[in-house]
């Protein structure tokens, strides 16, 4: 199972609903009988009234809707089992409030078993051409969606994604969901925290030619699956003081070649930590695996663990911020 959320995490969760005897507001102040139009993924969205039995996919997602309080307003959740010991995360409450639908993806089926009014998932997050679960065939089912920011298609193919840069895609989304449930002030309070939080890491973190260099290695031998610039490890990685080095990729989740990596030399290698292979054998595979054994990362065994849940874009994310910075801080010197 994999670690979760330190103690720390209780400064954000003391902007939510959960968890350490915050005062805000509650979600039954939502407005039942007023439209609301939001932007999402670049398209004006209308939704004719206050959701309230919304089915989320994955961890991050899920999440968001737990850090703004709005268990109430959930009729379940998908996600994989290998999120590790949910039990301690502030958002517990929700976890035990909420059904587990599914450990695989959101299907159709799970959708309509629970009728749900509202589908919050993401492109790879739930959302699936190959499938036929997307938007627009929920629409055809009378059921609305929304899709996360991270997940949006850009411009550059038909497959990449990313908008904007994670930490505002971040932000949008939990504007946007407090719009939407009438829990605006909640939305900004812990957005506000959130911004805090990720400016004191910045005010102590490396600067100019110290900022240490950074590999994303999320999966894969034959190819790695890293981070380019819209996904949440980009800015988590800048923001902690460092640079990640794909983030000339205009993609988010994305496959690069190991030449590449070699190339760019990183100084540090994080660990995206979930799934059937454990943290301790991708780092033994990335100890031992030869064309990367002249990278100073693997020379000098630098390499940091953090949570899926960190590293995609969640409630987490600021605190991956802090403790990514503290090792970097240390790798600086």
């Amino acid at each position: 199972m994999r670690r979760l959320l330190s103690a720390a995490l209780c400064l954000a969760a003391t902007l939510t609903a959960t968890g350490c005897g915050a005062t805000v507001e509650q979600s039954t102040d939502a407005k039942k009988s007023s439209a609301v139009t939001l932007t999402n993924c670049g398209r004006k969205v209308t939704y004719d009234k206050v959701p309230e039995r919304v089915v989320t996919n994955d961890v991050g997602i899920t999440e968001l809707m737990f850090a703004l309080g709005l268990e109430d307003r959930m009729a379940g959740f998908a996600m994989p089992d290998d999120k590790g010991d949910l039990t301690h995360v502030p958002w517990k409450d929700g976890y035990e409030k909420v059904k587990w639908l599914s450990k695989d993806q959101l299907t159709k089926e799970n959708v309509l078993d629970a009728r749900a009014d509202l589908v919050f998932a993401g492109w790879n997050y739930g959302f699936r051409e190959d499938a036929g679960f997307t938007p627009d065939a929920l629409k055809k089912l009378g059921i609305p969606s929304y899709i996360l920011t991270e997940s949006c298609h850009n411009a550059r193919t038909k497959s990449s994604r990313g908008i904007m840069p994670p930490l505002d895609a971040l932000y949008t989304d939990l504007t946007n969901l407090g719009r939407l449930f009438g829990v605006e002030k909640r939305a900004a309070a812990l957005i506000a925290g959130f911004r805090q939080r990720i400016a004191a890491v910045r005010a102590t973190a490396p600067k100019g030619a110290d900022r240490p260099k950074v590999f994303l290695y999320d999966s894969g031998q034959d190819q790695p699956f890293t981070s380019g610039r819209y996904a949440a490890p980009d800015q988590i990685i800048g923001r902690a003081g460092g640079v990640n080095v794909m983030h000339d990729v205009a993609d988010s989740w994305t496959t690069v070649g190991w030449e590449s990596v070699v190339k760019r030399d990183p100084d540090v290698i994080v660990i995206c930590d979930y799934g059937d292979v454990s943290a301790e054998r991708k780092r033994k595979f990335l100890l031992s695996y030869a064309p990367l054994r002249n990278v100073s990362a693997v020379k000098h065994r630098r390499i940091f663990v953090l949570d899926y849940a960190d590293l995609v874009e969640s409630p987490r994310n600021p605190s991956a911020v802090a403790r990514l910075g503290s090792y970097l801080r240390a790798v600086a010197g």
